[in-house]
């Protein structure tokens, strides 16, 4: 029997809740957020990325963003660089000390999270996640732009 979308919200809820609680239990220890986290985490693929592209991958509004990756660049994780491709552009960029506190980082939340390892590598849970996730950002709902969608009216309003 299919779910109503208020209760498929609820199970979807409770789980991103309940599992934001189990990582930040581990990341708490070492000082950092989720938000924090997320950030280190995209950028540990070493290609550099932009304010946008971290807004939307640690789900924060430009300007909690940047200050966000203020605090990082002051813990030495993080610095910025003109985009070479745009130089209207910055690129963030993990340290080399950012990228060993992204290495224990998810050391530590992988080894919290030990005994769900097997339930995460399931396609039958992350595929179907997955493509709801693509499905509703589709449909262009306005999701895509939760982030850049305060940029925009910011400056739009002058500020």
């Amino acid at each position: 029997m299919a779910r109503q979308p208020q209760e498929l919200l609820y199970l979807l809820t409770r789980a991103e809740r309940l599992a934001v609680r189990q990582v930040q239990s581990v990341l708490d220890e070492f000082d950092c957020s989720v938000e924090a986290w997320r950030v280190l985490d995209l950028l540990s693929d070493g290609q550099g990325h932009n304010m946008t592209a971290l807004a939307d991958h640690a789900f924060l509004p430009a300007p909690s963003l940047t200050k966000l990756v203020d605090q990082l660049v002051d813990q030495n994780l993080v610095f910025r660089r003109v985009d070479p491709a745009d130089r209207r552009r910055i690129l963030a960029h993990l340290t080399p000390r950012g990228k060993q506190r992204w290495q224990l980082l998810v050391r530590e939340v992988r080894s919290d999270w030990g005994d769900l390892q097997q339930l995460l590598a399931d396609e039958e849970l992350a595929g179907p996640l997955a493509r709801l996730a693509e499905a509703l950002e589709s449909r262009d709902t306005g999701l895509a732009r939760v982030t850049t969608h305060r940029t925009e009216s910011a400056v739009g309003r002058g500020r």
